[in-house]
Parts: structure tokens; C-alpha cells; sequence
């Protein structure tokens, strides 16, 4: 027979836990597995009543029911345990006691919870990389296929059943495989240009290596569709085309011309619109100002944001400073309700131009030294100032210097604004890229008026060279312009004959200039009446089309309608 330290000896080497109770719910056995799990000592809880050592116990319940409760899960104070209670009877069918054995499983349920996360986060990641509009490949350390997704299946042309288990070059049709190459050099590869699937997809592939605790687990590529990806550029082109029209139109490849005069300019200006310092383009009028403000800007930081043109001649005073600054709600009669942003704020984080700057008011001009110096501008009728970040582009046609002499200028203006001066060449001082401007013009008027004209003959150049341009590139563009419409349909070249004659120093239509009525008048008079005279004519030649007068004259058409204005006509 089995002594009793035997048997206790053997009970306490069973892993799962006993612990025995009899008719009066009092403990009177408990093996060591049993006191662990609990968290009691063995001594202190035999003897003591079974809801002492274990409040939530059921054993009471089965000693009243005499009914087993089997693989109950039952949560302790620290733990959680899976246990069966039954009865005891003895041989004659007396109820004796109770008896609950257990064991823990903690740590079942805690790898059961990580496991039905990983399974989360797995399915979590699959719908991620299915939604992806990018085509996915995934391979082991082996090199072989475990994951791909939907956008892959349907660039490439091939099914889960085609990859996965497969080897990594199965899918290719020309090139070598990326996967392979990053599982050996355990490195990222970008740009890989390969021709995949049936249908010989051409792609760009990105592959990188996958690696948990430092050990290679395999390699994940991401695949791109280069028609698609030609597509897209194309797109941005035209994207791009729109803003440079909507906004900047022109860059530097746009200034036509190799003399060292226009390079050294150009050189210039490059250097400087890397910087946010204040331009003052010098030039004479039609010496192309305007194409280099709009280059500067195409190649500054602040290429993506708005380039604003103002021509400060084309405004008047009264209208000046609210165009530029704004104003605020009933600032004068005919303010707009809620007020207006002026052209700085318009142009705030880009670039504004200033043309004709030396057309604009003393007091206005403090209004732009303001700006200038406190990088914020005040609307007319407001108090309370308005930040801005705009870089200023300015432009004149005259002698500023003369001006500040006479009074017409704020120095203080003048030197803020003169920060960085280029001097933009006339072009009897650059004769040699009158060519290159001819053949430029050439092109643009073929595709404007629909001809086919292949080039100027010699003595046809030779005349415009021996002339010196007055009107500067503007005057040459519409030189070209009338030759080309002089032409009949079906001549190729612009001869002698088509060119406007020489009268005086300035090309002229069949229409001439009237001679001066008066020559006794003050010199301003005598130039007021002339420009007077020159419009009316430009205006008869053009028959009354007031944006071709404003070609013939060389003006833009919103001062052509400042002059109209001021002379009444």
C-alpha cells in the first residue's frame, strides 16, 4: 500500500493544480501547484474555509448540486486558469468533498491574443497594400513569391497562382531580377528600368530589402508604369505650360540673342534671381525689360507663386495707390462692399513688376517705400497694416537719376529700388543678334498667320542692320510682322521690297507722320503735339484697331488708352 508521504509526494509533482475541500467547505489538501497558482502558502489555507482562500470558487455550488462544472475558465486576482470541479463520493455513494483541478493559462491567452493580432495586422496590411494604387511584389529569403496585390495583377497580367511560391524571376520577360540582386547585396535599388508579364509590360522598379532583427526575411518591390508615368509628365508640362501663361510666361531661353552686351545681362540676371534683392531693370523702351522680369521670377524660388505686372504709366494718380494697396469697405465713393486687396497683396509670396516705375507720384511713392522698408503695405481708407512678402521687380525708361535731381524722384526710393541694377543693351548696340531676333520673329509669325516663310534674303538684312532702331526689339517684331503680311501667298522669302520704307530714321507705312505745325512751340508742347499726330496716324493705318496702333507705336495697349485719353481723342 502507498504511504501517505508518497502519495503526497506524487501529488505535489502533478503540474496542474488540486486543491480538495470536504462536506464543511473547509480546505484539507492542496499540492504545490495549486498554492503557486492561487498565491497562497499550503499551510496557511489547509484548514481554512474553501471562500477564505478562493472568494469566487464554485466548489460550494458543486458540493450543494453534486453536479461536475467541467473546463471552466475562472479569472483570479492575477491570472486566469481553466478548471474542473467535481464531487467526491466514497464507495457506498456519500458525498465526501469537492475537488477543483487546474492549471493556468495566462500565457495560452496571451499568445492566443497575439496571435489574433498578428492576424489582424496581417489582414490590416493586405487590404492596405491592395488599396494601393501601386503594383506590390513580395519574395522571401529564397527568392520566392509570398504577396502580391491587385494593382500588380493588373499591370503585370499575372495571377497569385502565377507568383506566389514561384521563383522571383518568373514574372519577368526582359532584365534581371531586382529581388535577387537586393537578397545579395542586402541593399535598396531605385530605377531599374525591365519589361515584365506576357505582354512585355515596360516598367521602373524600386526594390528594397525586408529585415527584422537584423536577419534578411526578403525583398519587397514596387513596380511603376512607365506609359502611365509618361502620361503624368506630359500632364505637368501642360500644367506647367498653363502657369507659365497664366502667370510668368517667358525664362531666359525666351531672350533671343549672343552678343556680350545681352549674355552679360543675362548672366546677370540669373545670378541675382537666385536672391530675394530688389531689380531695377534699365533699358529704353522695347529693349525687352519686361521678358527679363519675367524670366527672373521663372527662376527664383518664388517661380510657383503669382508674378504680378503693373505699368505704373497707365494708371492714374487718383487710381494708383488703391490698385496697388487696396482699400478698405466705403473708403470713397464707388469702393466695392468688404474693399478690395491691392496688386501687393495679390502678389504676396510671389514677384510684382513695376513698369514705367518712374511714372509714379511723389506721394505714392512713400507709400512704396513703406513697403519696401517695412514689408507691409496699408489699404487706402485702413490703419492697421497688412504683412506681405512680395520681391519687387521694377523697370524705368528714363534717367532716374535726373529725376531725383529735379525733384521728380524720392532719393531715398532711388537708392532702396537701385539694390541691383542691369542694364538691358538698345539694340543698335547688339547688331549682331538681328539675325537671330529675324529668324525668331520669322517662326512665331509663320504659326501666327499661318505662312510658310523660310527666310530674309541678304540685302533685305543688310538694310535692317545699317538701321538704328529706335524703337529697339518691339519696333524690329513689328517690322517682321508687316513684311510677312506684305507678302503674297506663295513667297518664302522676305525681300527688300516687303520691308517698310525709310523716312527720316524711323520705318513708315504708306501713311506718314505730319510735319510738325508749329515749330515755335516749348520743346514739351512740340513733343506732346507730335505723339498726339503719331497715334491718330497709327490709328488711321491700323483702321481704328487700337491694339495693332499700340504694335505700330510700340506701346503696350493699356497706354495707348492712357494717351487717347490724355489727348482727347
Amino acid at each position: 500500500m502507498v504511504s501517505l508521504d508518497v502519495f503526497r509526494a506524487i501529488f505535489d509533482a502533478i503540474n496542474e493544480g488540486i486543491l480538495v475541500i470536504d462536506n464543511n467547505e473547509k480546505v484539507i489538501m492542496l499540492n504545490n501547484a495549486a498554492a503557486k497558482i492561487i498565491g497562497v502558502e499550503k499551510k496557511e489555507a489547509e484548514g481554512k474555509n474553501i471562500i477564505d482562500v478562493l472568494p469566487n470558487t464554485r466548489l460550494p455550488v458543486v458540493l450543494k448540486t453534486k453536479t461536475p462544472e467541467l473546463n471552466q475558465i475562472q479569472e483570479l486576482k492575477d491570472t486566469t486558469i481553466i478548471t474542473s470541479r467535481l464531487p467526491i463520493f466514497d464507495e457506498e455513494g456519500n458525498l465526501q468533498g469537492a475537488v477543483a483541478i487546474f492549471r493556468d493559462i495566462s500565457e495560452v491567452k496571451h499568445l492566443a491574443e497575439e496571435i489574433t493580432n498578428l492576424k489582424e495586422i496581417r489582414t490590416l496590411l493586405e487590404a492596405i497594400i491592395n488599396s494601393t494604387q501601386d503594383a506590390i511584389s513580395v519574395v522571401d529569403a529564397e527568392g520566392k513569391g509570398i504577396l502580391i496585390n491587385k494593382a500588380y495583377t493588373n499591370l503585370v497580367g499575372l495571377t497569385k497562382e502565377d507568383i506566389i511560391g514561384k521563383p522571383a524571376t518568373v514574372d519577368i520577360a526582359e532584365g534581371e531580377s531586382v529581388h535577387y540582386r537586393v537578397l545579395k547585396t542586402r541593399m535598396p535599388i531605385k530605377g531599374v528600368p525591365m519589361k515584365v508579364g506576357p505582354n512585355k509590360k515596360e516598367v521602373i522598379v524600386h526594390a528594397a530589402p525586408i529585415i527584422v532583427n537584423e536577419q534578411l526575411k526578403g525583398s519587397v518591390a514596387v513596380i511603376h508604369d512607365v506609359s502611365e508615368i509618361k502620361r503624368l509628365t506630359e500632364e505637368l508640362d501642360i500644367a506647367k505650360r498653363k502657369l507659365r501663361h497664366l502667370e510668368a510666361k517667358y525664362t531666359f531661353e525666351d531672350i533671343i540673342g549672343e552678343s556680350p552686351l545681352i549674355k552679360e545681362a543675362k548672366e546677370a540676371a540669373k545670378s541675382v534671381a537666385l536672391t530675394n534683392a530688389t531689380i531695377l531693370l534699365r533699358g529704353e523702351s522695347g529693349t525687352g525689360k519686361e521678358l527679363f522680369a519675367h524670366a527672373i521670377h521663372n527662376s527664383s524660388q518664388r517661380r510657383h507663386n503669382q508674378f504680378v505686372r503693373v505699368n505704373c504709366a497707365a494708371l492714374t494718380d487718383s487710381l494708383l495707390g488703391s490698385e496697388l494697396f487696396g482699400y478698405a469697405e466705403g473708403a470713397f465713393t464707388g469702393a466695392k462692399k468688404g474693399g478690395k486687396k491691392g496688386l501687393f497683396e495679390e502678389a504676396d509670396g510671389g514677384t510684382i513688376f513695376l513698369d514705367e516705375i518712374s511714372e509714379i507720384g511723389l506721394n505714392h511713392q512713400a507709400m512704396l517705400l513703406r513697403v519696401l522698408n517695412e514689408k507691409e503695405i496699408l489699404r487706402v481708407g485702413e490703419s492697421k497694416p497688412i504683412p506681405i512678402n512680395v520681391r519687387v521687380i521694377a523697370a524705368t525708361n528714363v534717367d532716374l537719376e535726373e529725376a531725383v535731381e529735379e525733384g521728380k524722384f524720392r532719393k531715398d526710393l532711388y537708392f532702396r529700388i537701385n539694390v541691383f541694377p542691369i542694364y538691358i543693351p538698345p539694340l543698335r548696340e547688339r547688331k549682331e543678334d538681328i539675325p537671330l531676333l529675324v529668324e525668331h520673329f520669322i517662326k512665331k509669325y509663320n504659326q501666327e498667320y499661318g505662312r510658310a516663310v523660310e527666310s530674309i534674303e541678304k540685302s533685305a538684312l543688310n538694310s535692317l542692320m545699317d538701321y538704328d532702331w529706335p524703337g529697339n526689339i518691339r519696333e524690329l517684331e513689328n517690322v517682321i510682322s508687316r513684311a510677312i503680311i506684305n507678302m503674297k501667298i506663295g513667297e518664302s522669302i522676305i525681300e527688300k521690297r516687303h520691308l517698310p520704307v525709310f523716312v527720316g530714321g524711323y520705318f513708315e507705312e504708306k501713311i506718314r507722320f505730319l510735319p510738325y505745325k508749329n515749330l515755335n512751340l516749348p520743346l514739351k508742347s512740340l513733343l506732346e503735339e507730335t505723339e498726339k499726330e503719331a497715334i491718330i496716324n497709327s490709328l488711321k493705318l491700323a483702321g481704328g484697331n487700337k491694339h495693332e496702333a499700340a504694335k505700330l507705336l510700340g506701346i503696350s495697349v493699356r497706354n495707348l488708352f492712357y494717351k487717347i485719353k490724355k489727348y482727347g481723342l
